[in-house]
C-alpha cells in the first residue's frame, strides 16, 4: 500500500489534473472516490472522460447508478452507490465491468461494493478545504495502484 496526497484550487484544475492522469490509465484500473456531497469527485471523473475522447459528459450517477461511456479506443464505468446498502448492489452488472479488462472503473460512495471488487484499486478521498481547495488523500492497493498512484502523485505536482 501507498499513500500520497495532491491538492487543487479550483474546479480547472481538477479538470486538469484528471485529464493528465488519463494518459498514463491502460484499462483495468478499480479507482475509489470518497468524499462529501460536492467535493469534486465527479468534476474529476468529467476530466477524465473527456480526456479519453468519450462524447458523452459525465453527469453524477447518483440516481442512475451505473453509467457506462465508450468510444473505440476506450471504456468508462462510472458507479455511484450513494443510496445502496450492501445487499442492494447485486444485480447492477458487476460481472461485466470487471470482465472488461480494458475498462476504467470509478465508484464514487463505493462502500457498497468493495468486497466484491477486487483488490487491486487506487482509492482518493477529496477533503473540502476553503473555496474551491480541495485536498485529494491517495491510498493504493496494488501493484497496478501503486504505480498509478506515484503517476498521479507526479502529475499534480
Amino acid at each position: 500500500m501507498k499513500q500520497g496526497k495532491i491538492f487543487s484550487s479550483s474546479r480547472q484544475q481538477t479538470l486538469a489534473i484528471a485529464a493528465r492522469f488519463s494518459r498514463v490509465l491502460q484499462g483495468g484500473e478499480i479507482i475509489f472516490l470518497r468524499g462529501p456531497i460536492g467535493a469534486g469527485k465527479t468534476v474529476f471523473v468529467k476530466g477524465l472522460a473527456s480526456a479519453l475522447g468519450l462524447k458523452s459528459s459525465p453527469t453524477s450517477a447518483s440516481f442512475s447508478l451505473m453509467k457506462k461511456y465508450q468510444n473505440k479506443s476506450h471504456r468508462l464505468f462510472h458507479i455511484d452507490l450513494f443510496r445502496l446498502e450492501e445487499g442492494e448492489v447485486f444485480n447492477l452488472g458487476f460481472e461485466e465491468m470487471l470482465e472488461d479488462e480494458k475498462a476504467v472503473i470509478l465508484a464514487e460512495w463505493p462502500d457498497p461494493i468493495s468486497r466484491m471488487l477486487p483488490q487491486d484499486r487506487l482509492e482518493m478521498n477529496f477533503i473540502l478545504k476553503e473555496g474551491d481547495e480541495r485536498e485529494i488523500e491517495l491510498q493504493s492497493f496494488g501493484r497496478v495502484s501503486d504505480s498509478r498512484l506515484e503517476a498521479l502523485c507526479k502529475i499534480a505536482q
